[in-house]
């Protein structure tokens, strides 16, 4: 592999240890894709990315596996077990510093690229202190909004959200650079007094393979009931409150009330699916209403190509108005249009009247007419995937984000 020297410090940056909560391949979630995605780009680019996962897993998640190091694809990812499960989290920090410190005195890394939350973050930044090693914090989301998110009786002055808050507040700051996914989110990090100059945007992406035209759906379809010529809506994501799923159930079922064959296909699951297929059947949409779960990452596309628009519903909730998601940038690379709740962080992945429609959230009819709109005219929606699939393959490939990163990298102090 070739080492990447920046043309302005001098700096060279070949290996890069990446620290996260879970991984490949025992859990498999946006987050742990992105973590093996950023990996392999990297390589691809010629760093040499290694991966270490939080003290205890996979033990902590009930898989009785005890390999300290596995490979995924070539990756090499490594574990922290010790003896004892940690206490506490002043007991999970120690623990993690203790096994880290052999680790990377090994490996010997030139970053220590954290990713969200600030358990992995303060494990990097103690480690990096102790061994003069820069220290990047990618936040890839804000966990207390999410938690906030899930409960309406939780309130931003609750002891759990204010001590998150400032935990990952105190981690932007100590780090040496804090990479973020949208630029909504960079202004709430810089708004919460960080350097903006060391706050930069490597957004969510996609393999080259999302690029390529997607598979015939025509036996899916047939498998789910759904006719040839039917108009279908649907969308690939964890089965939260905030992601406004009922909101589409609605609108469909508002749909077929005008006499469109429409259907809601929803893949994925979470804690309100049981909710969402109860407000389905009372709404009349027994055979057009499909939750076929979770599936593999493998599958999809599959899924993609049983739909003709991809929905994103989301609440107008604090989270989402913050964190630019992944599911919709997969879905556009692959040539469908997206239709979106107007909230600022899918501002930044869809372009109305080019890539797609935004619609005022939490609204089942404004969405509904925009659906129907888009039902009628195939010609649109085949015009809003094309342009999708060009913004994506031209700004958010993996490839791409790899580049980004080593110019960040380059930057760091030596």
């Amino acid at each position: 592999m070739n080492d990447q020297v920046s043309a302005d410090t001098g700096r060279t940056v070949h290996r890069v240890l990446h620290l996260v909560t879970n991984a490949l391949p025992h859990t498999n979630a946006g987050y742990t894709q992105r973590t093996h995605r950023i990996a392999l780009g990297q390589r691809a680019a010629g760093l040499d990315p290694h991966v270490v996962t939080r003290v205890g897993y996979p033990l902590t998640k009930g898989i009785p596996d005890t390999r300290l190091r596995v490979e995924v694809d070539g990756v090499p990812y490594h574990r922290l077990l010790p003896w004892t499960a940690p206490a506490d989290d002043a007991a999970e920090l120690r623990a993690g510093v203790r096994l880290a410190l052999p680790l990377v005195r090994r490996l010997a890394p030139d970053v220590l690229h954290a990713a969200s939350n600030h358990g992995n973050a303060r494990v990097a930044l103690e480690v990096g202190r102790r061994l003069g090693l820069p220290v990047v914090y990618e936040v890839r989301g804000f966990l207390e909004e999410s938690w906030l998110s899930r409960d309406p009786s939780r309130s931003t002055e609750d002891a759990f959200y204010t001590t998150e808050r400032a935990r990952e507040t105190a981690c932007m700051h100590a780090a040496d650079l804090v990479v973020t996914l949208g630029e909504t989110m960079r202004a709430e990090i810089v708004g919460r007094g960080v350097d903006p100059a060391k706050v930069v945007v490597v957004p969510n992406a996609v393999d080259e393979a999302f690029l390529e035209p997607l598979p015939d759906a025509s036996g899916l379809r047939r498998e789910l009931g759904i006719g040839a010529d039917d108009f279908v809506v649907g969308t690939t994501t964890s089965c939260y409150s905030y992601e406004g799923l009922d909101t589409l159930v609605d609108a469909v079922a508002e749909l077929r009330r005008r006499g469109l064959a429409a259907h809601a296909l929803i893949v994925g699951d979470g804690p309100e699916l049981g909710a969402l297929r109860e407000r389905a059947a009372e709404a009349g949409l027994e055979g057009a209403a499909h939750f076929p779960g979770r599936v593999p990452a493998a599958e999809v596309r599959r899924y993609h190509a049983a739909l003709d628009v991809f929905a994103v519903p989301r609440r107008d909730e604090r989270v989402s108005r913050l964190v630019t998601p992944l599911k919709p940038v997969e879905a556009m690379a692959g040539g469908l249009p997206v239709v979106a709740g107007d909230l600022e962080a899918l501002r930044e992945i869809v372009e109305p009247g080019t890539t797609g429609e935004l619609v005022p959230p939490g609204r089942p009819d404004a969405l509904a007419e925009c659906l129907e709109k888009l039902a009628a005219d195939p010609g649109t929606r085949r015009a809003y995937g094309r342009a999708a699939r060009e913004r994506v393959g031209r700004d958010r490939t993996w490839e791409a984000a790899a580049h980004r990163y080593i110019a960040a990298y380059s930057g760091l102090r030596g």
